[in-house]
């Protein structure tokens, strides 16, 4: 039973370690898996690449379908956008660049994807 606990506690340290090492690491974000060549198509709309905008902006983009896209998944300097609702927030001053990629039900990443660059105020 001793040893259980240990190894038990080992598996927090580990998770606890995976946390805090600042590796993006999501449910919906599958980025081991590579993307899935479906056919669709997406395209931000606004802001336009270079914009300036305020720390927080509405990210319009269109997204046609292919075979498997369901969604999009959105990203700023790499890192997923969990809960994405069509609004970026609270970003820092400074140049940041914003990705949106097609997604499946399932989450799976199609290869899909458009990327500005904004200058945020």
């Amino acid at each position: 039973m001793h040893v259980i606990g240990r190894i038990g506690f080992m598996g927090l340290g580990v998770a606890l370690v995976g946390c805090l090492s600042g590796a993006p690491v999501f449910a919906g974000d599958k980025p081991d898996k590579a993307p899935i060549e479906d056919g669709s198509k997406v395209m931000i709309t606004s802001p336009k690449d270079g914009d300036k905008v305020s720390d927080t902006f509405e990210l319009k983009y269109e997204l046609t379908k292919g075979s498997q896209a369901a969604h999009v998944h959105a990203y700023v300097d790499d890192q997923y956008q969990k809960g994405f609702k069509g609004e970026i927030k609270g970003l820092s001053k400074g140049k940041h660049k914003v990705t949106v990629k097609g997604a499946t039900k399932d989450h799976d990443l199609v290869t899909a994807a458009d990327t500005i660059t904004v200058d945020v105020q």
